[in-house]
């Protein structure tokens, strides 16, 4: 079980979307703000009927769909996530309903605001691993709706998505059983029971995923030579995206905190980092499944071997970088199906139809 990692990917995006330039003359503010100043294009919403349950459950048909596996196959199921429907039913209850999963399975859900699908990824390699599977799979699924009261600061940077993972014989991707880990309590952001929109220091939250950032890539660096060495082994660099110009900022400060000059953090950015957010970019946050819509998106035409870096936050606050291998079926990127059934069917809606869908 030494060589273990994810086995089959699917991806699910909600059915409507909004422009963040409409958002922006709705709200009356400059629309390069939220385009430029946020690096933001496109926030997913959900329709009549979706909620993160229906996105979930829809991501692990399309995983289950390419995975030579069959349910009975399944020994775990792990959901990260911050859109809980129960404070004590795990949301892998619901999804576990409704694809006809029971028996001997493990079943939960992991909650660590956006970091809680990482957690769910690791837990299920490190059961792998250990020999406890019996050589079983687990299905892990990173699932959220994010949404702000109308006229937040996050309001643009709201989004929806799902990604679920098969965690077996790495086809797609080997999972480093080494990582690099991070965390400090912090109230960045925040959702007590009972608040309908979560609570947010914008500047303390910025400040705690660069810290973590810088924490996280310098464990990793120190162990490979320097950051240079250590990122020229890698041939992309996922971050969990909030918007992409925090993205950016987090880079910028690793590259600097490292002795880097601006362009030379500039051209690493523009590389390895920028092109693995375009579907982020038309998603939104979708909070834990956010990096692995990067990662996903990053695997997909992979040749076999490359190394990836992904670079997990969640606030409270706890970090992880994580390294994957693209295997044998990371060329044909077949998930990426999934993306481009999602963006075809789904509908841009106006002002007028936002303002319905919140009230």
């Amino acid at each position: 079980m030494t060589n273990t990692g994810i086995a089959s990917i699917g991806l699910h995006l909600p059915t409507l979307a909004m422009r963040v330039d409409e958002l922006a003359t709705l709200r009356g503010a400059d629309p390069d703000k939220y385009t430029i100043g946020l690096g933001c294009r496109e926030i997913a919403l959900c329709g009549d009927g979706e909620d993160v349950v229906s996105l979930a459950v829809e991501a692990a048909k399309r995983a289950l769909s390419r995975w030579d596996g069959d349910l009975q196959d399944i020994g775990m199921i792990a959901v990260g996530t911050e859109t809980a429907k129960d404070m004590s039913r795990p949301l892998s209850a619901w999804v576990a309903g409704e694809l006809g999963i029971s028996g001997q399975v493990r079943s939960y859900e992991v909650k660590h605001a956006c970091y809680g699908g990482t957690l769910a990824l690791r837990q299920a390699v490190e059961w792998r691993l250990s020999g406890a599977a019996r050589g079983k799979a687990a299905l892990v699924i990173a699932a959220d709706v994010a949404l702000y009261a109308p006229r937040d600061p996050g309001e643009p940077t709201q989004g929806a998505g799902a990604v679920a993972l098969i965690v077996g014989e790495p086809t797609v991707a080997r999972v480093d059983p080494v990582s690099y880990a991070w965390s400090e309590p912090a109230f960045d952001f925040w959702r007590p029971v009972g608040q309908a929109f979560p609570s947010v220091e914008g500047p303390l939250s910025l400040d705690c995923y660069m810290r973590a950032a810088e924490s996280c890539f310098g464990a990793f660096a120190e162990e490979h030579g320097g950051l240079e060495a250590a990122l020229n082994d890698l041939e992309s660099v996922c971050f969990h995206v909030p918007f992409p110009k925090m993205v950016k900022k987090a880079v910028r400060h690793v590259a600097e905190r490292s002795g880097w000059d601006a362009e030379k953090a500039a051209e690493f950015y523009e590389q390895k980092v920028d092109p693995t957010m375009r579907w982020n970019r038309v998603s939104g946050n979708a909070y834990t499944a956010s990096l692995w819509i990067s990662v996903a998106s990053a695997l997909a035409g992979r040749p076999i071997g490359k190394r990836i870096g992904a670079f997990s936050y969640g606030s409270g606050f706890g970090a992880e970088l994580l390294l994957l291998d693209a295997g044998p079926e990371a060329a044909t990127g077949a998930w990426a199906a999934d993306v481009d059934v999602d963006l075809s069917a789904r509908q841009l809606i106006d002002s007028s139809a936002y303002n319905e869908l919140r009230a």
